[in-house]
């Protein structure tokens, strides 16, 4: 590896950590009215589109199940989400939004909105933001590749 690749992948990864916290800031901020963490938001994020185990839900927001886990049975307590049959897994539940936590995701909508909005004005366009998005598709695809690699080879 040069020294020059070893700057871009610190550099990156600095970028990305930055991001990362600016994300969780902006996200708290925007979830707060709606009664919600960012980590709720998440979760419950995940499974609009269709109930998913726990462990599925890990694997798509990249964090461990545990962590999910936690924020998954707080939501099925707040009365935001619900635990029902997988019938690919009996022991593995799905998790699913119910009407109150749609509601919720509802609430936040005009702020993410308006964020997007002004993220892709920033950005400089919609087609720049689809760029940045596709770079950072493209980038974790990649790390997920190298890392299968190694963890192959041992």
């Amino acid at each position: 590896m040069s020294r020059a690749q070893q700057d871009a992948l610190s550099r990156t990864a600095l970028g990305v950590f930055r991001l990362n916290g600016q994300f969780l800031a902006v996200s708290e901020k925007l979830a707060e009215p709606a009664g919600l963490t960012a980590a709720w938001w998440q979760v419950l994020g995940a499974v609009l589109p269709e109930p998913l185990p726990v462990a599925g839900i890990a694997r798509v927001m990249g964090i461990t199940r545990q962590s999910v886990q936690r924020v998954a049975d707080l939501l099925v307590r707040e009365g935001l989400a619900a635990y029902a049959p997988n019938p690919a897994h009996r022991r593995a539940k799905l998790l699913a939004p119910t009407e109150a936590g749609r509601a919720a995701i509802t609430r936040i909508d005009p702020g993410h909105a308006e964020l997007a909005a002004r993220l892709t004005a920033a950005l400089g366009g919609q087609d720049a933001f689809d760029e940045t998005v596709r770079v950072l598709d493209r980038l974790s695809a990649a790390l997920d590749v190298v890392v299968a690699e190694a963890e192959r080879a041992g």
